[in-house]
Parts: C-alpha cells; sequence; structure tokens
C-alpha cells in the first residue's frame, strides 16, 4: 500500500475534509441535491488501483465532480491528475450509472486506464491519503465506495 507522508498541513487539512463532509451530506440531503462525476478504474496487468480519502472508510477510484461547461472525460482526466499525479491524455469509456450515494442523486461516468506497469503515485496526503492496487479477487472483501461496487458488480451501463 502507497501513504502519503504528511506534514502538519497536511493533518489540517484531513481535520477539514472529516468534519466538511458529513455537513455537506446533511445539507445535500436538506437541497436534494443532484451530482455528475467521473470515475477512473485504473488497472496495472490484473490488478485495480484503489484509493482511500480522508473522509471516508471505503476504498474508491480516483475521480470526482464534473465541473460545469466540462466533460466527464475532462473531468476524469483532471481528477486523476490531482488525486495520484497520473497523465492520462485519453481514457477508455466504461459506461454510466445513476444512483444515490452521499445523499445526493448521483450520475457517474466511468473510465478505464490500463497500465502495463504499476506506476509511481503522488498523493496529496490532504484529500488522497493511501493507494493500492488490488488483485481482482481481494476485491470482494473490501469496503468499497457505493460506485465503485456498481461498476465492479456489473450493474454500470456499459458505453458502446
Amino acid at each position: 500500500m502507497i501513504k502519503s507522508h504528511p506534514r502538519w498541513i497536511d493533518y489540517v487539512w484531513r481535520t477539514i475534509y472529516r468534519a466538511g463532509f458529513p455537513l455537506a451530506r446533511c445539507w445535500w440531503r436538506l437541497i436534494q441535491s443532484t451530482h455528475e462525476g467521473a470515475l477512473v478504474a485504473v488497472y496495472a496487468g490484473p490488478d485495480l488501483l484503489l484509493l482511500r480519502s480522508s473522509y471516508r472508510r471505503e476504498w474508491g477510484f480516483p475521480g470526482g465532480g464534473v465541473g460545469p461547461g466540462e466533460t466527464p472525460e475532462a473531468a476524469a482526466r483532471r481528477e486523476l491528475a490531482e488525486e495520484t499525479g497520473l497523465i492520462a491524455e485519453t481514457l477508455q469509456p466504461a459506461g454510466d450509472h445513476a444512483g444515490i450515494w452521499d445523499d445526493r442523486r448521483d450520475h457517474v461516468y466511468f473510465f478505464e486506464l490500463r497500465l502495463d506497469f504499476v506506476p509511481d503515485l503522488k498523493l496529496d496526503g490532504r484529500e488522497i491519503t493511501a493507494a493500492r492496487f488490488t488483485p481482482a479477487a481481494d476485491l470482494s472483501g473490501l469496503a468499497l465506495t457505493g460506485p465503485v461496487a456498481a461498476f465492479l458488480s456489473g450493474t454500470v451501463k456499459r458505453s458502446v
């Protein structure tokens, strides 16, 4: 497992994320928020990259929200670079799925990046605190975010 080496300011940011996320979820529930996200399944050979954020217990994929005027693929590439340091010129569309996660309606677009090697990752130590490449056989024993569980279960509507 890859972990960041935090400095004191990273601990402050982690605390802000941990306190802010439950408050954000309450706000999203109150206003009945909708969200559009983009996630990237990164494979190094047969293993899949999972990230742990400072404000969740579950493992997830690199990704985040799609900004105004941004395409899902552009958001996925941006979030991948921000969270892992990986730069991908293009990503393979892998489908989309709508659900209710984090107390809001969410439409998530999935992309795949397939690598022949385990890359060096650069975690920020604030939002993203750990990363691991995991064999498919070991995924069933892990706590995963809702969108990642949907992707791995095959319920995602695959892109053509």
